[in-house]
Formats: structure tokens, sequence, C-alpha cells
């Protein structure tokens, strides 16, 4: 049916205030925001009620590994639609499919099951691909398998471009390597969005890629060197640059949350970007599981390698929303570094928001943050 009217529902307004709203969806897109259900139109359409709950737009997670036992790094269309599936489950509209570091083997075959799914997604669709490495330092390498690490290569990064076919949104480097501010010159020039991690750059360092086009920071504060007051490093030069954006793990493990309160003071709301970094284990929990080439145990919901060293992690987008919340941070604030803040990155134009025009990319949550249902282009998606 082509005209939905969905009502009793809650949108966060402009101000901030939480009001009842009506939306009228036609052929996927938002077509009439109004306060209340004051007349209905002649003609065929599906009434919903919202049952009062609370409806935001659609999250969009840029930084993905897997979910419910499946590691999108295995090649394996199953394993894509899974994470899709998952996804969609817990309040996310749209993600970038992303790697790990590997053989380049392994992630052009990641890269060309990312083409079979991609227009035919179960749940979630994909916004294209986030390279997490190869090229970043072994000595910040995180959960990063060092033999996988490897310096900037152009001849290889032209190679994984061409069998994209255009789906390489978002690729994290650690600059100061050698042949970093080459790469950065060439990933520019394609418009992609380059992001710093797994990164020992120096404060200049990651000054001097930020000039160049560098604009993005994956899981800030993690993987990469530490905040000293001689020695300020990478995230004091992003915090200090206007146009460069942070990724930010609110899973309570991650980041203390004074942490979470200061980034989001320093940057607000369109300059931090909620991701969930998360494994296979999402959706699962605990147990044994195998990730990047390392063996993982995952213990009261936390990632860790055999040496301790965190693993990715466990949160879903509606938790990390909640979690957000319950820092301080005002429900309006979370819900853009959620939704809007993710899109206009990624340039979505049509996503993010509730507005007249944009798609119908909805999440209806009730007041514990759970999902009650996902609507991806106006259609309720079947979990």
């Amino acid at each position: 049916m082509s005209l939905k009217i969905l009502h009793n529902v809650n949108v966060i307004q402009p101000d901030d205030l939480v009001l009842p709203t009506t939306l009228w969806i036609r052929n996927g897109i938002i077509e009439k925001l109004e306060s209340g259900l004051s007349s209905l139109p002649e003609g065929e359409y599906e009434l919903l009620d919202g049952q009062g709950h609370l409806l935001i737009p659609g999250m969009i997670d840029v930084h993905i590994h897997g979910a419910n036992g499946f590691d999108m790094m295995d090649g394996s269309v199953k394993s894509i639609q899974e994470v899709s599936r998952a996804c969609a489950e817990t309040g996310c509209t749209s993600f970038l499919v992303t790697s790990v570091s590997s053989t380049i083997e392994e992630l052009l075959a990641m890269i060309r099951s990312v083409k079979r799914v991609i227009g035919r997604e179960v749940g979630a669709k994909i916004a294209g691909l986030h390279l997490e490495g190869p090229y970043l330092n072994p000595k910040r390498k995180g959960m990063q398998n060092e033999r996988f690490l490897r310096h900037p290569n152009l001849t290889e990064m032209k190679e994984i471009f061409n069998e994209a076919d255009g789906l390489i949104k978002m690729v994290t480097i650690a600059p100061e390597l050698p042949g970093g501010m080459e790469l950065i010159s060439f990933l520019k020039e394609n418009g992609v969005i380059i992001a710093v991690a797994h990164s020992d750059a120096t404060y200049e360092e990651a000054k001097q890629a930020f000039e160049a086009g560098a604009s993005h920071v994956t899981h800030c504060f993690n993987g990469m060197r530490p905040i000293h007051h001689r020695d300020p490093g990478l995230v004091v030069a992003a915090f200090e640059e206007e146009h460069v954006s942070l990724q930010a793990i609110v899973d309570g493990i991650h980041l203390h949350p004074a942490i979470v309160r200061m980034m989001h003071r320093l940057k607000g709301p369109d300059g931090m970007v909620l991701i969930t970094d998360a494994l296979q284990a999402m959706g699962l929990g605990d147990g044994n599981y195998v990730f990047g080439g390392h063996h993982v145990t995952v213990s009261d919901g936390v990632a860790r390698l055999e040496d301790g060293t965190l693993a990715s992690s466990t949160v879903t987008m509606n938790e990390a929303l909640r979690l957000t919340v319950e820092t301080g941070i005002s429900l309006k604030d979370a819900v853009q570094m959620a939704s809007t803040t993710p899109a206009r990155i990624l340039s979505l134009d049509t996503l993010g928001r509730i507005s007249t025009g944009f798609d119908a990319d909805l999440v209806l949550l009730n007041k514990q943050f759970q999902v009650q249902w996902t609507m991806i282009k106006g259609h309720i998606i079947s979990f």
C-alpha cells in the first residue's frame, strides 16, 4: 500500500521537546508531519499505531564487523545478510561493512560478497565499505593482527578500489607510516572519508594529516597515542580541527562516561558519531570466538584477546544510544550522533531526519530503548 499513516508516536523536536506526532508516508517517503490525527484521507491507506513510543530516525553504524555469530570477513554472502538483519533488529537502518586487516585475497573476497548483497539486503541497507586497515601502526595495533599490517601501498589500494566499484566510503589509516601522506592524497582525490586510528602519530603528524584531507577519527582514544601534557598526540590535534569528527564506542568499557561527555562538549553532536565496532559476538554474548585471526573470549559482554587487549565490542546501536543518554547527554543530541551526523558525514542526503521529503527509515523505541520495530523506506522489517 503506497500510503501509510503512523500516529501516536513521540518525536523529538528541534527545541528538545518530545511531542506526539503523526507521519504520512507515501511510497517510502515522509510526505507530511502533523501534531495529531485530525482527519483521514479517502481511498486506501494503512493506519499504524505507535502506542506512544519514541520514534527516531534510523540509526547508521559506520563501523561494524559482525553480529549473531557471523563475521563479514569470512567472504560469505550469508554473513553479510545476517549482519544486515541484526542491524535492523537493533535499530540500525544503514551500515558500512567494515573490514579488519587481512590478506589482499581475503579483503577482495569480502568486497565481492558485499557487491552480491547490496540492493538485496534482508534488513539494514549497506551504505558502503569501511576499510579498517591494513595500513596501520603495529605499535597501536589493538586487536588488529600484526602479521597482516603493512605500509601504505598505492598499487594495492588501486586494486582494491577497482574491485570495490565505488563502494569504499571510509578508510582508516595510520598517516605517520611511510607512504601515509601519499595515500591520503589518493583517497581525497577519490572522495573517500579518511579516518585515523591504530596510529602513533604525534600532534604534528596528525595536524599534517588533517590539513591534507583526513577528517575523521576511528574509535577515538582507542588504538592511538594517548594524551600527555608534553606530547598531546592525535586526539588533541583532532579536538582542535573543527572539520574532524570522532567515533565513540559508548559501551561503558572503551570510554569512561566523563570522556564521552568531554568529547560531546568539545565537538558537539554534529562532530561525534556513535558506533558499535561490534564483532560476531554482538547478539550472542559470552563465549569463545575467532576474529581477525585471533582467539577472542567474551566475558560479561567484554571481548578480549588472550593477552587482555580489548577486541571490538558487543554493544548494539540501541544500547549505545541508551548508554549515551545515561552519561547525561540529551536524547536529542544522542539521536543526532546515532542518526543525523553519520548521515551527513556519508552524504546520505535523504536519511537521518524525521522531516518532509526524507526517507521513512525509522525506529520505534520503548522507554528502555528496546526496538519495537524498524522501518526502512516505509517497510517494517520482520525480525
